[in-house]
This record gives structure tokens, sequence and C-alpha cells, in this order.
């Protein structure tokens, strides 16, 4: 189950975050490119201090523990959501007025 859920994450291109077993460590934001029998190839890239650096690692697929894809964000702050025109008004969303939480 495992292997398809992966080959199928290669095959998308979305960025993932894999945690391996064997090391005890999680690699963010990385991007399976290739699955080679038991062996998946994970591209990601560290930041230390002033200097970006690329890394390609194979790791046996027995050695994935886990793995994690950020679904959506949103940014938090005290503001109203943007509201389409287009939008249905049954679909809108409208800000909480304290008479909602009465009922």
């Amino acid at each position: 189950m495992l292997h398809r859920k992966i080959y199928q994450l290669c095959c998308d291109g979305r960025e993932v975050c894999v945690f391996l077993r064997d090391q005890q460590r999680w690699i963010e934001r990385a991007q399976i490119t290739e699955i080679e029998g038991d062996l998946v190839t994970i591209r990601y890239e560290t930041e230390e201090e002033d200097e970006i650096s690329s890394w390609e690692e194979m790791v046996r697929l027995e050695s994935i523990g886990s793995i994690t894809q950020k679904l959506a964000s949103v940014t938090r702050g005290n503001f109203d959501p943007l509201v389409s025109d287009d939008c249905p008004e049954a679909e809108q969303i409208r800000p909480r007025s304290p008479e909602s939480d009465r009922e």
C-alpha cells in the first residue's frame, strides 16, 4: 500500500515530508523523483546560515516510516477572507456576528 502511495506522489510531483525510520529524522519539503525496485530517490534543499544546499538521497522503501503532505495553508492575521462576487450568496462567507453565536 505504501509503495503505491509513494509511486502516486512521485508521478504527481507533490512536495512531501518524509520520516526515515532508521535515521529517526524528517526530510522536509522534499520531492520523490524516482522509484526503482525498493529504492526511492528523494530530492530536497537545506539552508544553513547563508548557504542553500540541494540534496538527492536514495533510501530503501522499508526505511520510510511516514510521508505527509500539506493540503492547504491559510495566512494568519486579522483580516476578512476575500469573497467572490460570482459565488452564490448562500455559499459566501460572512463575518460572524454576536447574534449568530446566540442561535
